[in-house]
């Protein structure tokens, strides 16, 4: 059997290839057909499929369909095995609330009838085995073929991965740390690590000595990184891990560019595992720790979020329902597997549903000579459901797709930071393709609502909860509101994690079995979810609370900015004052004070009026496409407190320097040459008085 293939490349069974035979990433070597042709999927809509062990010693994995029904609007095929019975599940799309209150009729165990996320990936891989799983984009070269591994193969290579761990771990639980792209390796570590123990995913976008504290945190036996590679500088990460963790007995190295040092070659050591079964009992079943993923920002001490399995499996099926995801539809998922969005939101729910997941280069959506070539390989490789954050929808509106090259596309899926109604409806007339947003966090596994794709677009919802999920609003005293009432959100159901690995960061957040989410918002009487903001963008301006997406959003309906963010600047007497920052159009021009003017009406109270709006090249951004407010308040910060300087007479003998030190906005002042550190305390102590901030004098640089 060779590996399916786009263009002309496949794999021979004689030589491990590439896509390119000059790749830095080595392929996943080609496997067995056997268990391929053995293991048939179910021979038609309930009849009595056979199915047949792919293992000639009869582990037991691979159960016997013995009876077909239907039941709460989903197929059931039940099954029997020597592990207990088993389920294949195909469901029925939600559209409306309806959908959802038929599908929490039935037993949670026929809703979702896998127990972890091995149970899910080998059934998807008995029912879909011939169909492709994973689809890899090594090359932003349309013209360059990509690579394509079936469903029987990404589980073998997956035992062989969860094999791999187990084998390296000895007599302790394995605790796999990944500092991968979204590249094919990073996908075997994630469902081989939480099939033998727990996974540990790490932003590799973080400073060195962050990362492996965080490492150190996870308390990891095992890392899995990316070696050296001059396209994405991972290695000087896993130099720090190995000098301050020396918990982690093992190093596996994904080989791309120049040769590592030190450790292990990751592919080479999977070769040399059995693939055909696991050697060891998978998972134990829902409340088993599956991955801890840290999260809380990226300074300060380590937060990290348990998913127990029930967590993960529960957001990916809820995704796939609501996406209404079939196993022809084809996923692009540049997402990091860092976040949850990519590991689950796309990209676990693509893989329960027997559908296809493209991954989009190594450094996925931003290798801007993909993202130039989006369409083309929308259409090279038939993409039907497109996903990313706002930033990312914005950046594909500047390009101008033939018809032919978007009709594949029947969705654009986005989350992660909220999307603006304006941005959401110049995309849908622009490309004729329907927006759907989501809400999500980290410590619910990437989901809490989402908007169904084949029902009606609500404008500023985000969507639906999940069947079997409730979100309410509470007041500041934690009484719970009407429908309607905007408070903070909060959710409770089986997405929901277990909490923090230091149960004393628990409070405020997991309270009473309900996840407090921060977020500003109401639902309405149909349970839909309407996010306002989050609860610390909050801008306090004397006392009165101004959301500040209420000015993002009257300022993104001027024809000529792409994007918008608002936040509060220190003032002295109203506490915090509204100010904006805006992002042009390519080519467009615009006076920032006529612009705030303009957006006055859109505005629905005058306190939140900005008191100014500037315009700059492009907003601050996170690794997955957020924008960064922290960078904006601190050069609001910066703005205001150089005015300060200016009026009480002090710019020529003092400068404002704004950092972040251990997660506490702090402003340095630096004395000017000649100017003593000494005589500028008592007038910047008056000047910083009204202000709520950690401050501080040191020399001048040439005073040092």
């Amino acid at each position: 059997m060779d590996h399916q293939h786009r263009g002309s490349h496949r794999f021979s069974s004689a030589r491990p290839a590439s896509a390119n035979p000059g790749s830095p990433i080595a392929p996943m070597t080609p496997l067995s057909a056997d268990c391929a042709q053995r293991s048939p999927g179910p021979e038609g809509r309930g009849s009595r499929a056979r199915w047949m062990s792919c293992m000639d010693g009869g582990l037991g994995d691979y159960p016997v369909p013995i009876a077909a029904d239907r039941q709460g609007g989903q197929e059931i095929l039940v099954s029997g095995s020597r592990r207990g019975p088993t389920m294949t599940l195909r469901p029925e799309a939600i559209r409306h609330p309806a959908d959802i209150a038929r599908l929490e009729s039935q037993p949670y165990e026929q809703y979702l009838p896998p127990a972890t996320v091995w149970q899910a990936l080998d059934q998807a891989a008995r029912d879909h085995a011939e169909r492709p799983a994973i689809t890899y984009i090594e090359s932003p070269d349309p013209a360059q073929p990509a690579t394509t591994w079936t469903y029987v193969q990404l589980v073998q290579r997956v035992r062989q991965a969860a094999n791999l761990f187990r084998q390296l771990a000895g007599d302790q639980p394995p605790r796999v740390a990944m500092l991968l792209p979204n590249i094919p390796q990073a996908w075997l570590t994630l469902l081989g690590a939480e099939t033998a123990g727990v996974l540990c995913p790490i932003n590799y976008l973080l400073g060195p000595e962050h990362v492996a504290e965080l490492v150190a945190a996870t308390e990891a036996n095992i890392l899995v990184a990316l070696g050296p590679n001059a396209e994405l500088d991972i290695w000087s990460r896993v130099q720090a891990v190995r000098r301050h963790c020396p918990a982690v007995r093992h190093l596996l190295v994904v080989r791309a560019g120049a040769a590592a040092d030190d450790g292990v070659d990751f592919d080479e050591a999977l070769a040399a595992q059995p693939g055909e079964r696991l050697l060891f009992d998978g998972p134990a079943g829902r409340d088993t720790l599956a991955a801890l993923f840290h999260t809380g920002g990226t300074t300060g001490r380590p937060k990290l979020a348990q998913h127990a399995h029930g967590n993960q499996l529960h957001a990916a099926w809820g995704a796939a329902q609501m996406f209404g995801i079939r196993p022809e539809d084809v996923m692009v998922n540049g997402f990091p597997l860092f976040h949850v969005a990519g590991s689950f939101v796309y990209g676990l729910s693509t893989l329960m549903s027997g559908a296809e997941l493209v991954l989009p280069t190594l450094v996925g959506m931003r290798n801007k000579a993909f993202v130039d070539r989006y369409w083309t390989f929308v259409a090279k490789h038939r993409i039907s459901l497109l996903a990313g954050v706002p930033t990312i929808m914005q950046t594909l509106m500047t390009s101008t797709p033939a018809p032919e090259q978007t009709r594949v596309a029947r969705a654009m899926l986005t989350g992660g930071s909220p999307l603006p109604d304006e941005l959401a409806v110049d995309f849908e007339r622009q490309f004729g393709i329907p927006v759907r947003n989501i809400l999500g966090m980290t410590e619910c596994a990437g989901v809490i609502s989402i908007e169904p794709l084949e029902g009606e677009r609500v404008r500023g919802s985000c969507g639906l909860p999940l069947p079997y999920t409730r979100v309410t609003t509470i007041d500041a005293e934690g009484r719970e509101l009407a429908p309607g009432q905007t408070g903070v959100l909060r959710v409770r159901g089986p997405n929901v994690g277990p909490g923090y690995t230091e149960a004393a960061r628990n409070a405020g957040t997991f309270e009473d079995g309900w996840l407090v989410t921060g977020d500003l918002g109401h639902v309405d009487e149909t349970g839909r979810v309407f996010i306002t903001g989050r609860a610390k963008d909050v801008i306090v301006r004397s006392g009165h609370n101004i959301d500040p997406r209420l000015i993002e959003d009257a300022l993104m309906r001027h024809p000529a900015v792409l994007m918008a963010a608002a936040v509060g600047e220190p003032d002295e007497y109203a506490g915090e004052l509204p100010v904006a920052y805006a992002v042009l159009k390519p080519g467009e021009r615009a006076d920032a004070a006529e612009l705030a003017a303009w957006a006055q009406p859109y505005i629905p109270e005058r306190p939140a009026f900005p008191k100014r709006v500037e315009f700059i090249d492009s907003l601050p951004l996170t690794a997955v496409g957020k924008v960064f407010k922290p960078a904006l308040r601190m050069r609001a910060i910066q703005r205001a407190l150089d005015e300060r300087l200016e009026r009480a007479g002090l710019a020529g003998q003092a400068s404002v320097d704004v950092r972040e030190e251990g997660a506490v906005t702090t402003v340095v002042f630096g004395a000017a040459p000649g100017v003593a550190p000494a005589q500028l305390e008592a007038p910047l102590r008056k000047l910083m008085t009204p202000f709520a901030l950690r401050w501080r004098v040191e020399p001048g640089a040439g005073d040092l």
